[in-house]
C-alpha cells in the first residue's frame, strides 16, 4: 500500500470518526474543538427532575430517563426537587484543561460529580454552603474539566434552585475562561464604581444642604448596590462567605428593601404626599407586601416570597411610572428628570421579568438589563437632584435680589423720609401733642368698650341663665296648674258628696237617702277621686320642693349679696351651676360627677360659679358641635384635693382643639364660634377670674376626642 493509499484510508477514518461524533452530538453529546469563543450547552444536556429527593449518583448513572433540551439557555421554571444534569463531552481541541461555567449565581445547593479513576468524586457548592467550599474561589459556579484530547468524559451536576431555574451554561478553554472571568469583574467594578461615585456624592450633598430626600437617596443607592452584587455572587464572595443563611436570604431581602426604599424614595421626591394624597396611601400597601415577603423569607418560605416578588415587581413599575407621569403632568420639574431616570430601569426590570418567565431569551443583555437599568438610573436620578440644588441655588439669588432691592427701596425711603421729618419736626411735634390727647381718650373709649363688651359677655350669661331657669321653673309650675284644675273636680266631687250628707232627713225613710248617696259616689268613684287627690296634692308638693330647689340654686350659684371672699363649699355651687343650665344639654349627654371630699375654699362664690357656668356651657357647646349629632357626648367633672389647694376638672367629649386654637383661647376676643353665638370674653373672663384668686387653669386638649379643664385654686386664698 502506498502513502496516497494510507492518506486515503487515513482521510476516510477520520472523515468517519467526525460523522460518528456529529451523530453522537444529536444524543446531547458535546464535542468541542478548540475556540476562542465559549460554546453554549444547552441542546446537548440531559436533565432528569428527581421528583422523591433522594436519588444519589449511583442511581442516577442507571437512569435512562434523561430528557434532552432544545434550546441553548434551558428554563425549568421554578422545581422544588433536585435536578440532574447530564453533560457528555469529547476534547477534540488542543487543550486538556477546559472550563465550565454557569453564568448565574443565585442555587440553594449544587453538587459537581467528576470522574476520578473509574468512581466519580463530588464538589459541593451553593448558598448553603459556605463560599469556601467551591472548586474555584470565584462568584459564578466555574469548573476545571480535566479531558485528555480526543477522549470523551461524562458528568453529573445536582441542583437545587428557590428561584426560576434557567440554564446558562458554557464550556471554553481555562485561558479564555480566565478571560471572561476578568472581563466580567470589569464590568461589575465600571457598576460598583457607579454606585460608589453616586453613593458619596450624594451623601456629601446631604450634609451640605440638610434635605433628607438625599438621604433616602443614598440609602437607595446603596442597596441597589447590595442588591446587585448578591444577584451577581460578589456579596456572598466577600460580605458573608461563612453565612449560609444570609446568602439564602440575601436575594430575598435585598430585593424587597430596595423596592421599599425606592417607592419611598419616589413618593418623597416626587411629593405625592401633597399632589396626590390618596396615592401616597398606596405606596403603605406595598410596604405591606414586601414585609410579608421579607417575613416569609426569615421563616424559610422562599418559594412564597419569590413569588410574591416576581408577581410585584411588573405592578410597583407600572405604578411609580404613573404617579411620575401624573406628577410630571402637573408641572412639577422634579417629576420630568425622575420620569426620564426611571424609564431605564423600568425596562430593564420588564425585560427580566419577560427572560424569568421565558418569553425573552437568555443572553448578557437580558441578563444584565436591570444592572444596566439600575446604574443609567442612579446616573440620571442624581442629575434630577442635581437640578433640585440649582432650584436651591436660584431661589437663593431671587432672594438675596429681592432683599437687596428692599434694602435700596428702604434706604432710600429713610432718605426721603428724613428730609421729610427735619422740615415737619415741629408740625409734627403738635401733631403728637395732639395725637397724645386724643389717645387718652381713645384709651378711656377703649376701657369703656371693654367694660361694656365684659358687661354684654355677663348680660349673655345672665340670659343663657334667665332662660335656664325660666325653663327649669317652668317645668314644676306647669306640674302644679296641670293637677290644680282636675283637683278643684275632685274636690267639688266630695263636696257634694259632703253636702248630700249634710241634707239627708233624718225624720224620714234614710235607706232610700243613703241609697242615692252610695249611688253617687259610685258614679264620681269615690275611692279613685281620694287617691288621685292624694296623688294629685303629692304632684303639686313635688313641683314647689323642685320649684325651692331651684331658686336655692339660684341664690347659692349669684351670691349676689356676697361681694367678700368667704369658705364656700365648691361641688355645692358646681351642683347648682348644673341646675340652672341643664336645659341647654342635649338628649344624648351623660353627665358624669365624681365629687371628692373638699373642705370650705376661701372665695368669692358668684365670680366662681361664673367660671363653672362658662367652662360647663362651652363644653356642651363643643359636643353639641361634634359629628355625629347622636353619638352619646360625656361632660365629666372632678373635685378633689391636693396639699393646700383643691382641683376641679371639668372635661367633655366634644371637638378638641388643635394647638394652633389652644394657644389662644384666653386672648380677649378670640372665639371659634359662628357670628353672634360669643363675644369671645368667656374663657379671658374666666382666666382673670382664677388669677385673682392666685391659681391657675391647664388646658388639655386633643383635636376630635375632647378638652379637659383643670382648675386649682389654694384653699386659703390670702
Amino acid at each position: 500500500m502506498n502513502n496516497n493509499d494510507v492518506f486515503f484510508f487515513r482521510s476516510m477514518i477520520t472523515s468517519f470518526l467526525m460523522l460518528c461524533l456529529s451523530i453522537g452530538s444529536l444524543n446531547a453529546q458535546i464535542v468541542f474543538s478548540a475556540s476562542d469563543e465559549p460554546v453554549k450547552l444547552g441542546k446537548y444536556m440531559k436533565y432528569y427532575i428527581d421528583s422523591s429527593g433522594r436519588a444519589d449518583i449511583q442511581a442516577i448513572r442507571g437512569i435512562t430517563q434523561f430528557k434532552h433540551f432544545v434550546n441553548e439557555v434551558p428554563d425549568l421554571g421554578i422545581q422544588k426537587t433536585p435536578v440532574w444534569l447530564k453533560i457528555e463531552v469529547t476534547n477534540t481541541s488542543s487543550e486538556g484543561e477546559l472550563s465550565l461555567q454557569f453564568d448565574q449565581s443565585p442555587f440553594r445547593e449544587i453538587e459537581f460529580y467528576y470522574p476520578n479513576n473509574g468512581r466519580y468524586d463530588v464538589s459541593r457548592a451553593g448558598q448553603s454552603v459556605p463560599f469556601t467550599a467551591r472548586m474555584l474561589n470565584f462568584h459564578k459556579y466555574i469548573y476545571d474539566l480535566t479531558i485528555p484530547i480526543g477522549s470523551t468524559e461524562t458528568y453529573y451536576f445536582k441542583i437545587l434552585s428557590t428561584q426560576n431555574l434557567q440554564l446558562p451554561i458554557s464550556l471554553t478553554t481555562k485561558p479564555t475562561a480566565i478571560d471572561n472571568i476578568l472581563l466580567s469583574n470589569l464590568l461589575f467594578g465600571v457598576f460598583f464604581g457607579v454606585i460608589a461615585v453616586m453613593f458619596f456624592y450624594n451623601l456629601f450633598i446631604y450634609f451640605t444642604v440638610d434635605d433628607s430626600i438625599y438621604l433616602y437617596y443614598v440609602v437607595y443607592i446603596l442597596i441597589v448596590g447590595l442588591t446587585q452584587a448578591t444577584i451577581e455572587g460578589y456579596s456572598f464572595q466577600y460580605l458573608w462567605p461563612e453565612s449560609p443563611y444570609i446568602a439564602t436570604r440575601a436575594f430575598f431581602v435585598l430585593t424587597a428593601l430596595v423596592n421599599i426604599s425606592g417607592l419611598e424614595f419616589a413618593r418623597r421626591f416626587l411629593n405625592i404626599k401633597i399632589l396626590f394624597p390618596v396615592l401616597s396611601r398606596a405606596f403603605f400597601l406595598f410596604y405591606i407586601v414586601y414585609s410579608v415577603a421579607i417575613a416569609l423569607t426569615l421563616i424559610g418560605d422562599f418559594g412564597t416570597s419569590y413569588t410574591i416578588l416576581q408577581f410585584f415587581a411588573g405592578i410597583v413599575s407600572v405604578f411609580i411610572l404613573f404617579v411620575s407621569i401624573r406628577a410630571a403632568s402637573q408641572n412639577y420639574r422634579p417629576a420630568k428628570f425622575f420620569l426620564l431616570a426611571w424609564l431605564p430601569l423600568l425596562a430593564g426590570i420588564f425585560i427580566y421579568v419577560l427572560r424569568e418567565f421565558g418569553i425573552l431569551p437568555y443572553n448578557s443583555f437580558t441578563n444584565y438589563s436591570i444592572t444596566l437599568g439600575s446604574m443609567l438610573e442612579v446616573i440620571l436620578l442624581s442629575f434630577a437632584l442635581a437640578d433640585k440644588i440649582n432650584i436651591y441655588k436660584k431661589d437663593k439669588e431671587e432672594s438675596q435680589e429681592a432683599t437687596l432691592q428692599a434694602l435700596k427701596e428702604n434706604e432710600r425711603i429713610v432718605l426721603e423720609q428724613n428730609i421729610i421729618l427735619e422740615k415737619k419736626v415741629v408740625e409734627r411735634t403738635e401733631e403728637l401733642m395732639e395725637t397724645n390727647e386724643m389717645l387718652n381718650i381713645t384709651l378711656t373709649e377703649l376701657k369703656e368698650a371693654q367694660s361694656q363688651l365684659v358687661d354684654s359677655e355677663k348680660m349673655a350669661g345672665l340670659g343663657q341663665l334667665t332662660a335656664g331657669i325660666a325653663h327649669e321653673i317652668n317645668n314644676p309650675i306647669n306640674f302644679v296648674t296641670s293637677n290644680i284644675k282636675p283637683l278643684e273636680l275632685d274636690i267639688l266631687d266630695l263636696d257634694t258628696v259632703i253636702k248630700m250628707y249634710e241634707s239627708l232627713d233624718t225624720e224620714a225613710d234614710l235607706q232610700p237617702q243613703i241609697a242615692r248617696i252610695e249611688s253617687f259616689k259610685k258614679q264620681i268613684d269615690i275611692v279613685f277621686v281620694r287617691d288621685e287627690i292624694k296623688s294629685l296634692l303629692s304632684g303639686i308638693g313635688e313641683g314647689a320642693r323642685r320649684t325651692a330647689e331651684i331658686i336655692r340654686s339660684l341664690k347659692n350659684f349669684s351670691r349676689l349679696d356676697e361681694n367678700d371672699t368667704k369658705p364656700v363649699d365648691l361641688n355645692e355651687g358646681i351642683a347648682s351651676t348644673l341646675v340652672l343650665v341643664k336645659n341647654t344639654f342635649p338628649d344624648h349627654l351623660q353627665v358624669v360627677k365624681d365629687f371628692g371630699d373638699l373642705p370650705p375654699v376661701e372665695c368669692l362664690p358668684g365670680k366662681i360659679n361664673q367660671v363653672f357656668m362658662n367652662l360647663i356651657t362651652n363644653a356642651v357647646h363643643a359636643i353639641k358641635s361634634k359629628e355625629p349629632k347622636d353619638n352619646e357626648g360625656i361632660l365629666s367633672i372632678k373635685t378633689w384635693q391636693d396639699g393646700a389647694n383643691v382641683k376641679i376638672s371639668i372635661k367633655d367629649s366634644g371637638t378638641g382643639m388643635p394647638d394652633e386654637v389652644k394657644q389662644k383661647i384666653f386672648e380677649p376676643f378670640f372665639t371659634t364660634k359662628d357670628v353672634g353665638e360669643g363675644t369671645g370674653l368667656g374663657l379671658s373672663i374666666v382666666f382673670r377670674i382664677i388669677e385673682n384668686h392666685n391659681g391657675n387653669i391647664d388646658v388639655i386638649t386633643k383635636l376630635n376626642q375632647g378638652t379637659e379643664f383643670i382648675i386649682t385654686l389654694p384653699i386659703n386664698s390670702k
